[in-house]
């Protein structure tokens, strides 16, 4: 098993991180608004920090967890939200601006939902 009240603490420091990728993420409305100027670069250089951060905690939760937690939300594609922190890592210098702007559009919004869900789960002990 699992210490919880951890889990709850990691997961409420990746919601917080979470939260931080929307107002990174105002103002672009378009993948190339990423490329096209200094503002937009540090804006993805932000965001990439984020998901680099994130995708390693859930690789420790999922350790930590054994796959106990993560798995009883297939609605997120885990191994997505951890792989695109290798991704970046390991990439860094060749980050789709497209691939960055569908996940900040559609990916992390259904994410923060899902975490905010884990959380309730948690401290509600519906979800050890």
């Amino acid at each position: 098993m699992y210490d919880a009240e951890l889990i709850v603490e990691k997961l409420k420091t990746i919601r917080e991180a979470l939260a931080r990728i929307p107002r990174r993420f105002a103002g672009i409305s378009q993948p190339e608004d990423f490329t096209s100027s200094d503002a937009g670069i540090d804006r993805m250089d932000a965001i990439c920090m984020i998901l680099i951060a994130v995708g390693e905690e859930f690789k420790n939760i999922d350790r930590k967890t054994k796959g106990m937690l993560t798995g009883r939300y297939p609605d997120v594609k885990w191994r997505g939200v951890m792989g695109v922190r290798d991704v970046l890592a390991h990439g860094y210098f060749q980050v789709n601006a497209e691939q960055l702007f569908n996940i900040c559009k559609n990916d992390i919004p259904s994410l923060m939902k899902t975490v905010d869900t884990m959380i309730e789960d948690l401290e509600s002990g519906s979800n050890p």
